[in-house]
């Protein structure tokens, strides 16, 4: 079977744009280090999973308004309150921050206020999950090692596959498409919780992906035109021969991330917008941050 071609003989020159896009990836990893910082010091919005707290399933007989619950618990004292409602239900996840000691005090609290004052709406607790701050630490302590090892295994990988220079690219692609998201998550003031970091970890290993595909088709060329012409239009050829299979790879991957995005409500919303962004932006930094690396690289060295 033949794929469809998107783009036919393209012949842009994409390292031609390597400053520009230099500029912008600086922007969105200086923006990525700036939200790192508000996160190690708490100051993001990060949920029950890495500050501690409550996170309380729950479902009323009546329908009911989500601002109006959201008034009622903050009137109530229950203050740093989330709340999401599932789609096509009567169900609600109501999050809020607290200390270890007193979380079972702030899930009787939570209840009592709902039954007082919207007792006519038979509100039911189906599930909770209490979260102590030492937990959340480990939690949040954990996952930068997770990210850790994962870069330091990307290294090893590319760098056997191909030489150490294109596994360090390879990495610091990566790297930005990391610092890219949590960046972005941050400017919006998004919910960083355990499945950010899964998306964060997602979209590392698609673009790595897509990164080893131009890097073969780059090695290739390297290969059999030798020096018959310079790394630059190598970069450029390979790149353009390999385009229309990353377009429709991006494309198709859209596709499913986004209709979980505008089909799959509220409560993955923040999830399926990391892939969506992620993917978009490890597209880019496979052609626009990867290959100008090992350019520079190249020709620092010559």
């Amino acid at each position: 079977m033949k794929f469809i071609e998107i783009v036919k003989d393209t012949k842009i020159d994409f390292i031609g744009f390597k400053n520009k896009a230099f500029i912008i990836s600086g922007i969105l990893c200086l923006l990525g280090i700036f939200a790192f910082i508000m996160v190690s010091l708490g100051k993001a919005n990060l949920s029950v999973d890495f500050t501690g707290g409550i996170q309380i399933h729950g479902r009323f007989n009546e329908k009911v308004d989500i601002g109006t619950l959201r008034a009622v618990l903050l009137s109530g004292g229950i203050k740093d309150v989330q709340i999401q409602e599932i789609s096509g239900t009567k169900e609600f996840l109501i999050k809020t921050k607290g200390d270890e000691s007193g979380e079972q005090d702030i899930q009787k609290k939570l209840e009592t206020i709902l039954s007082k004052e919207m007792g006519g709406k038979g509100f039911q607790v189906l599930a909770s999950n209490m979260v102590g701050a030492t937990v959340g630490k480990a939690l949040k302590r954990n996952a930068l090692i997770a990210m850790a090892i994962s870069f330091i295994c990307i290294i090893i990988y590319i760098a056997w596959r191909f030489t150490f220079i294109f596994g360090i690219a390879a990495t610091v692609a990566t790297f930005h498409d990391v610092l890219s998201l949590l960046g972005i998550f941050y400017v919006f003031n998004l919910e960083m919780n355990i499945l950010f970091i899964t998306a964060l970890l997602t979209i590392a290993g698609y673009s790595l992906t897509d990164t080893v595909v131009v890097f073969d088709r780059v090695r290739e060329n390297m290969t059999r035109m030798k020096s018959k012409t310079d790394f630059a239009h190598v970069i450029n050829i390979s790149i353009n021969s390999v385009l229309s299979r990353t377009l429709i790879t991006s494309i198709t991957t859209l596709l499913a991330v986004g209709a979980i995005l505008f089909l799959g409500g509220k409560t993955l919303f923040d999830f399926s917008f990391a892939l969506f962004v992620g993917v978009v932006i490890g597209t880019y930094s496979s052609v626009f941050v990867a290959c100008p690396l090992v350019f520079l690289w190249r020709k620092r060295v010559r």
